[in-house]
């Protein structure tokens, strides 16, 4: 394994580690019920999701749309 992958995936580790931690501190510290917090990051998840099927139908729209015009010259 190269350096550059292993630093690669020490960051990876190191993001889940914070965005746990930061969780727990929002649960335990905060009193936020845990229920919030899934609901929140099922929120977010589905957000995400639909900014990138947006993303691919955009692209796929103007991919077909310079294929159309190729075709017409």
């Amino acid at each position: 394994m190269s350096k550059a992958q292993r630093r690669y995936r020490r960051t990876i580790i190191l993001g889940v580690l914070a965005l746990a931690a930061l969780v727990w501190a929002a649960v335990e510290q905060f009193g936020i019920p845990l229920e919030t917090m899934l609901e929140l990051a099922l929120g977010s998840a589905i957000a995400v999701v639909m900014v990138i099927v947006a993303a691919g139908l955009v692209v796929s729209v103007w991919q077909l749309l310079r294929w159309l015009l190729r075709r017409r010259q």
